[in-house]
């Protein structure tokens, strides 16, 4: 019963042939076995990081579709006091002392991934974890002592396994089982084996974790237990402004000698979880840099559309990316918005749009 059910999962997310493959690769023999796998294109996951909002609307996902998006990522929050806190708060959006915003309670993130099922777009649910300390982020969670390395796999646990449980209810096609928790998943193994067999046993999607491109991803060691291998892809490019795409080229070549040797370590496939550049001359220097309101910067369209030619360029035909996910996609902007938004990551108004439709709609 448990194997029909995943059958069915499969089927719905559109990955049952890739899974076949995978299952047929561990069969072959040691010295038949290839190292690459191999992703037809039609499969790949054409995906967006999709910002929560009051409502989504049919509008907002038809949009998505003109632009041949197949996938969203939608991100909940769980909320921890700073890095060394132990608890992790979750917060659903139900009960009259929390206070969530729309899209991100279970209540969104259900109605969002009815409404784009219903257009043929799959969900990737996607929890990160907010530290209310000022300037800190999930990679800097780290426990001062073991016990509470303990304490805090205990609130974790509870934290995504509620979100294994509604993806599960609620046919999502894919779980991030965690984003970017450098000290809590370089080095403890053994709990994160023991939390994704936990996780297997209530949810029968697909599973990755968000790793960051920086001394995380190639450092995790049980990307064997998932079914992506899942990167937060803000690799440095070049320090240069204005550069242009055959630069930009040139600099993904030592990331991809980087990705394709884990990727044949584990014989998994690659997701970029997130990939994306901000619309300013200096985008492929440090695209993990969030913008700072007190130092503005001038708009560059073209240099954040050399910025997405250069990625899809250089990544979208290796044979071992499963997909992409830019961030970031606001549901309903206006027009006009992007002059507003002059520091953000959206390509929505800009030609890097254009650059992904393109891409996406390639059939490639």
């Amino acid at each position: 019963m448990r194997n029909r059910r995943l059958i069915r999962n499969l089927a719905r997310g559109g990955l049952l042939p890739l899974t076949l493959a995978l299952l047929a690769g561990r069969c072959e023999p040691p010295a038949a076995a290839t190292s690459t796998v191999i992703i037809p294109p039609a499969e790949r996951l054409r995906g967006v990081s999709w910002v929560a909002a009051d409502s989504t609307t049919e509008d907002e996902i038809l949009e998505l579709k003109r632009n041949h998006v197949s996938w969203i990522a939608q991100t909940p929050f769980g909320w921890q006091a700073d890095s060394a806190s132990p608890e992790v708060q979750l917060q659903t959006g139900g009960g009259r002392r929390r206070r969530v915003f729309w899209g991100e309670a279970d209540s969104g993130l259900v109605h969002t991934a009815r409404l784009a099922r219903r257009h043929g777009i799959h969900t990737l649910l996607k929890p990160h974890l907010w530290l209310r300390a000022r300037g800190q982020w999930p990679g800097q969670v780290q426990m001062r002592t073991a016990a509470d390395w303990q304490r805090w796999f205990t609130s974790y646990s509870a934290f995504i396994l509620h979100y294994a449980r509604l993806a599960e209810q609620h046919q999502m096609e894919a779980l991030c089982i965690g984003t970017e928790l450098r000290h809590a998943a370089v080095g403890h193994e053994a709990e994160w084996r023991r939390l994704i067999g936990e996780i297997r046993r209530v949810y029968h999607g697909r599973l990755t974790y968000a790793a960051n491109w920086h001394q995380e991803y190639d450092q995790i060691r049980f990307w064997d237990a998932l079914d992506f291998i899942g990167v937060q892809a803000y690799f440095p490019l070049t320090p240069q402004p204005r550069p242009d795409t055959a630069a930009l080229r040139r600099a993904w070549a030592p990331h991809l000698q980087a990705l394709a040797r884990v990727q044949q370590r584990y014989r998994k496939p690659v997701v970029f979880t997130e990939a994306g550049y901000r619309a300013i001359p200096t985008a492929a220097a440090a695209p993990w840099q969030w913008p700072d309101a007190r130092r503005p910067e001038p708009e560059d369209d073209a240099t954040q559309a050399a910025c997405y030619e250069a990625l899809f360029r250089s990544c979208w035909r290796q044979p071992w990316l499963a997909g992409i996910f830019i961030w970031k996609w606001y549901p309903g902007l206006p027009p006009d918005a992007p002059s507003r938004r002059r520091a953000d990551y959206t390509p929505q108004h800009r030609p890097a749009e254009q650059v992904m439709a393109r891409w996406y709609g390639s059939g490639e």
